[in-house]
């Protein structure tokens, strides 16, 4: 299945053992999916599942661990795919870039 990126979409996607991650979807084949302006979710607080996190964000963005975000990258293992709401991408953006101290 091919896709055409939109940049106003944002999608959070799981993968099997690599991790999550919210950014645009520039193409998707089967479990395969890359992404463009994309941070890896390494913890959040304040949503119960990254389901919840795509549609209400998160009310407790000062607890979460969301990486920097990167150009691209290319997930092997896509076992889910939650297409975020407004609300939702305004939430994560705002969350600032976890470094390790």
């Amino acid at each position: 299945m091919k896709t055409t990126e939109n940049k106003k979409e944002f999608y959070i996607v799981r993968g099997d053992r690599s991790g999550v991650f919210f950014g645009n979807i520039k193409e998707r084949n089967g479990q395969e999916v890359t992404m463009t302006n994309v941070r890896r979710l390494w913890y959040w607080d304040g949503a119960a599942s990254i389901s919840q996190l795509a549609k209400e964000g998160t009310v407790r963005p000062t607890n979460c661990k969301f990486t920097v975000t990167v150009d691209e990258i290319l997930v092997l293992d896509a076992i889910e795919i939650d297409k975020c709401t407004d609300k939702a991408i305004k939430s994560i953006k705002e969350v600032a870039e976890w470094k390790r101290n």
